[in-house]
C-alpha cells in the first residue's frame, strides 16, 4: 500500500539541518558516527529514488560503505534536497507497484518502499538521539513497519538480516510502539551517547 514519505523524510531533513559540527564523530544507536550516519542517509536518498524510478540501470551492486569523509560541504541542505526528491519519487504509486532493484537485488516495489519508510524513520531516531533532539514519530508511520519488521524478525529470517539489522532486541508486550519497533532492528530504546 503507498505511503506518503513525505511528513517522514522532512522531520528527518530538520533533524539534519540541525546537527552541530561538533557532534560528527560522536556514536549512533546504529554503530556509525554522526558523520558516517548522514553519509549512509545521502547515499540512501540516491538509491531509493532510483529505485522508486525504476532506474534499474543506475546501480548494479551496493553502494559503497558508508564513510563521514564524503560528506559535501554543503551537506545540512543536501542531504534534506535528497530527501524531498525520496519522497517525490515514492509519491508516485507506480513506484509501489511491479519490482525494482535495490542493492543489485530484484525485490517488489511494494517492499522497497516500506524498507524506505523504515530507513527514514529508524535513522530519524538514531540521529535524534545521538544529537539530543526530540523525534516522536507518527503512530501510523509505525504502524505501517510492524508487518514488515515482524516477519524480518522471523529465525528464518536471520541471514536476509544481516546489514541491515542487529539481533532482535526483547521488549514488553505493552512496551511504547516505538519501542517495539526499535528493538525489532536490533535497537535498545535505552540508548544513550556515551560520554
Amino acid at each position: 500500500m503507498p505511503i506518503d514519505l513525505t511528513p517522514a523524510t522532512q522531520e528527518l531533513g530538520a533533524l539534519v539541518a540541525n546537527v552541530p559540527d561538533a557532534a560528527l564523530g560522536d556514536m549512533t544507536p546504529c554503530g556509525f558516527s554522526v558523520g558516517t550516519l548522514l553519509d549512509h542517509l545521502a547515499t540512501f536518498a540516491t538509491v531509493f529514488t532510483e529505485a522508486a524510478n525504476k532506474d534499474t540501470a543506475a546501480r548494479t551492486g551496493p553502494p559503497p560503505a558508508p564513510d563521514a569523509a564524503h560528506l559535501a560541504s554543503d551537506w545540512r541542505t543536501a542531504i534534506p534536497r535528497g530527501l524531498d526528491g525520496l519522497a517525490t519519487a515514492w509519491r508516485n504509486p507506480e513506484a509501489w507497484q511491479g519490482t525494482t532493484k535495490v542493492r543489485g537485488l530484484d525485490m517488489p516495489g511494494e517492499a522497497v518502499g516500506t524498507i524506505a519508510l523504515d530507513e527514514v524513520v529508524v535513522h530519524s531516531w538514531d540521529l535524534a538521539r545521538a544529537t539530543d533532539q526530540p523525534y516522536d514519530p507518527e503512530p501510523q508511520w509505525l504502524d505501517a513497519l510492524a508487518p514488515f519488521l515482524n516477519h524480518m524478525a522471523d529465525p528464518g529470517m536471520a541471514v536476509a538480516r544481516e546489514g541491515l539489522f542487529g539481533p532482535v532486541v526483547a521488549v514488553p508486550d505493552d512496551a511504547p510502539q516505538l519501542d517495539r519497533v526499535l528493538g525489532l532492528t536490533g535497537r535498545d530504546s535505552s540508548w544513550t551517547p556515551p560520554r
